[in-house]
């Protein structure tokens, strides 16, 4: 078996809570496979939330190290420009000179440095191991004035000058603007490209760590950012700096590049691992779609049922519908190997369910789906189902597949009363999708179904693979539900209103479960 490379991923951290979040959002959807990822933070934030998010990072991930900077210095920024104070530049140079002796004396393979406004694809670091030199940078585009094409962060000699120029070579203008343009377009031509400086998402082997490469002033160069004296340090010791181009970073240098920055995390979502990919061919057998609506769950039994479907799904269309806490990343993080088309909704529609679910059939149908499985976040089948669920589907000759819905009441034991007895009944989950169809819908703002009204209109089964349903398992999860009835439905007339007050019954009739 290949041994993982060891990569440690460094950051000096100065950042507002909104592009950090996106920052953090970005490490936590790499791709891992053959690599194993740590973290080293050094945090010198003065913004409370910003110190919380590194704080939440390190709970969720693992494998982090965060170290306070102690020196809070102001770091000026507007929607036009950055302020850089030569203090402020070699602080930044300590800290990563800093991180280049953790790197170095724990023995990583790689250090990659990366700066906190930076957004990365899936695939950057897996990329930049893979093309097996010493120094490299992911390339990534900034217009350093609002109104100024966009240039990249990597240059060819001396200070920025980003054109090819031979020693003694005298260039006219018109020349400097042709061979600018060359580069121009070769740095957004797929490849990698050896170069004269670079910085900011850079992955540094073990071989140059140990050879001394740094970030302090060369005391007899004026060029001004430690970036220049790293790199001409490490050419005179003897590497070449070569710069990816084949997945781009996104730069957040203003705060007007939020909202860019979020669509560029919606489009370069992680693709299904190879080893999905090919499980999925193999079987030639139609696709399953989970569709799902979500809000803050993170904290309840999102991470365990999304696990499971995992196994058998091969994309998900998930609405969240005004999530406040990290149900998003916990959707991304679990289903990391299968494709998530995520829609956030900034404000929840669930006071008018029939919108909601209308959302949420209009985006599933938009991925072209084979089967939809239509699920809660707080429902699960049992265990046989991943095993036994394509060959249903590969014998299958009907639209619609139901099932029966089991409330568990605690861990091992379901309820069943004359109020509780869904279980007894079998309701539609799963159907296959034809582009031809005209749904109709059951127009009431609670208890509208989770799909069509008309769907028993089309060949219909059912199946002996049980569902559980898990969202009334705690005392203080039925009594949340109760609440939310009576504020939307107080008088029963959506549902049963004795239904409703049963859900408090101190003595309920209980089930044991049975796989």
């Amino acid at each position: 078996m290949m041994q993982k490379k060891r990569v440690l991923i460094g950051c000096p951290v100065h950042q507002k809570p909104q592009i950090l979040k996106l920052f953090l959002d970005s490490l936590r959807r790499l791709s891992t496979e053959n690599i194993e990822l740590s973290f080293l933070f050094i945090d010198d934030n003065v913004e409370v939330e910003s110190i919380n998010q590194l704080s939440e990072f390190n709970h969720q991930t693992g494998d982090v190290s965060i170290i306070s900077s102690h020196s809070k210095d102001n770091y000026h920024r507007n929607d036009i420009t950055h302020q850089w104070s030569e203090q402020l530049v070699w602080k930044v140079a300590d800290f990563k000179n800093q991180i280049i002796e953790t790197a170095r004396k724990d023995k990583y393979d790689y250090l990659f440095l990366i700066d906190s406004d930076l957004l990365i694809h899936p695939e950057t670091i897996q990329n930049l191991v893979k093309a097996n030199k010493n120094i490299i940078s992911e390339v990534f585009w900034t217009k350093w004035q609002p109104e100024s094409s966009p240039q990249p962060q990597v240059w060819m000699t001396d200070e920025y000058n980003q054109w090819h120029q031979e020693r003694g070579e005298n260039l006219s203008d018109e020349e400097v603007q042709e061979r600018y343009s060359e580069f121009i377009k070769m740095m957004k031509e797929p490849g990698i490209y050896q170069v004269g400086g670079l910085g900011a998402c850079t992955l540094i082997s073990a071989a140059a760590l140990e050879s001394g490469v740094n970030f302090n002033p060369i005391y007899n160069l004026t060029f001004w950012g430690e970036d220049r004296h790293f790199c001409i340090r490490a050419a005179t010791l003897g590497f070449s700096l070569y710069v990816d181009t084949h997945t781009p970073a996104f730069h957040i240098y203003r705060e007007s590049d939020i909202e860019e920055g979020m669509n560029f995390l919606q489009e370069t979502k992680r693709s299904p691992t190879v080893e999905k990919q090919v499980q999925i061919a193999k079987r030639n057998l139609p696709s399953i779609t989970l569709s799902m609506i979500v809000r803050n769950e993170s904290d309840k039994y999102l991470r365990k049922v999304l696990k499971e479907h995992s196994h058998y799904i091969d994309q998900a269309v998930i609405i969240d519908d005004g999530s406040t806490d990290d149900t998003v990343q916990v959707c991304l993080d679990t289903l990391k190997d299968v494709k998530v088309h995520m829609i956030e909704n900034k404000t929840s529609k669930f006071l008018n369910e029939i919108e909601l679910r209308k959302q949420q059939w209009k985006e599933t149908i938009k991925v072209e789906p084979d089967w939809i499985l239509n699920l809660d976040a707080d429902e699960i089948f049992e265990s046989r189902f991943k095993n036994e669920i394509h060959s249903l589907l590969e014998k299958n000759t009907s639209d619609v597949i139901s099932f029966r819905l089991f409330d568990f009441w605690n861990e091992t034991h379901y309820r069943e009363d004359s109020y509780w007895n869904a279980h007894f009944t079998y309701r539609p989950f799963l159907m296959k999708y034809r582009k031809d169809m005209n749904v109709t819908w059951k127009e009431t703002a609670v208890h509208c179904g989770r799909f069509p009204d008309n769907i028993f209109s089309f060949p219909n089964s059912i199946s002996d693979l049980r569902l559980k349903h898990l969202g009334w398992m705690k005392v203080k999860d039925r009594i949340e539900k109760f609440n939310r009835y009576m504020e939307h439905d107080p008088e029963g007339k959506y549902g049963s209103f004795d239904h409703y007050l049963s859900i408090l019954d101190e003595h309920p009739n209980l089930v044991e479960w049975k796989e």
